[in-house]
């Protein structure tokens, strides 16, 4: 307590809504997942590197949905066809009665899902899949989730799909044999870094939220220096940051400089990634 006039730890990776920082290329991606939920069915993409922020900003797309939409959320799914239907049906508290007494087949998951969705229609709702590390899906899969967009009335397709991954999703849907299912993005969006002003602004953002007031603990050259480390991706920001403000605290200084982010860029990163890479 009392570090650097910290009442908690600043740059834990932990997501935390106290601390949702939206730069305006985040705020863009929200902008397009909302327009997406009112386009009437299909699949939104939300792409973008590990740890952009991909996930702190469908936090807040959930926070904005409509009282009518009905959400699923699916986390890392590296599920069968099977699975994946299974887990939909628990999400959406859709009944599943194999027939027979066995294992519940495709078909078994598939009936009562649709009769769902056409109930839920009737009464005005509007269901949502969001599918999230979706890079993990097989071709096999993502072929299935647009078989379940089929089911349409006259004004909309009765399921959307939310598609979230790293940029191996994009390459992904670029395969011939997924060319059905990538004519049915409505809406996407790629999350690029930070720029060198943003990740001022984001560690200005959580050193406050966390009780600092005064001057940054970061003098101007060591600012740049975290931006091109960390290339501007928050979660790595936060890594260099939180090991930075502990070892300038360890050696009794009151700013971090330069050599005081390369060095916590050695312990955190380790010496090849302690040097800014290319561009992305």
């Amino acid at each position: 307590a009392g570090f650097f006039g910290l009442r908690q730890a600043p740059f834990s990776i932990a997501p935390d809504p106290h601390y949702l920082f939206m730069s305006e290329r985040h705020r863009e991606a929200l902008a397009h997942l909302l327009y997406g939920v009112q386009g009437g069915g299909g699949f939104v993409l939300l792409t973008g590197e590990i740890g952009a922020g991909k996930t702190t900003v469908c936090r807040a797309f959930l926070e904005q949905v409509p009282d009518h939409c009905r959400v699923a959320y699916i986390f890392n799914p590296q599920l069968t066809v099977n699975d994946l239907l299974k887990t939909i049906c628990q999400e959406f508290h859709v009944e599943v009665r194999p027939d027979g007494g066995g294992p519940a087949t495709v078909q078994d998951h598939l009936d009562p899902l649709n009769e769902y969705l056409l109930a839920s229609h009737a009464r005005g709702q509007h269901n949502l899949l969001i599918i999230d590390e979706a890079q993990n899906l097989s071709p096999h899969v993502l072929e299935q989730l647009r078989l379940l967009t089929n089911l349409e009335t006259h004004e909309r397709k009765l399921l959307q799909i939310v598609l979230i991954g790293q940029p191996e999703l994009r390459d992904m849907l670029a395969q011939p044999q997924l060319e059905q299912l990538a004519q049915r993005v409505i809406a996407r969006f790629h999350l690029d870094a930070l720029n060198v002003d943003e990740t001022t602004h984001y560690i200005t953002h959580r050193l406050a939220v966390a009780g600092h007031q005064g001057a940054l603990p970061f003098d101007a050259r060591a600012l740049r220096r975290i931006h091109a480390i960390a290339q501007g991706v928050p979660r790595r920001i936060n890594l260099l940051c939180g090991r930075a403000l502990l070892g300038a605290w360890a050696t009794g200084q009151t700013s971090v400089n330069p050599a005081v982010v390369d060095k916590a860029a050695t312990e955190v990163f380790g010496s090849e990634r302690a040097t800014p890479r290319p561009p992305l």
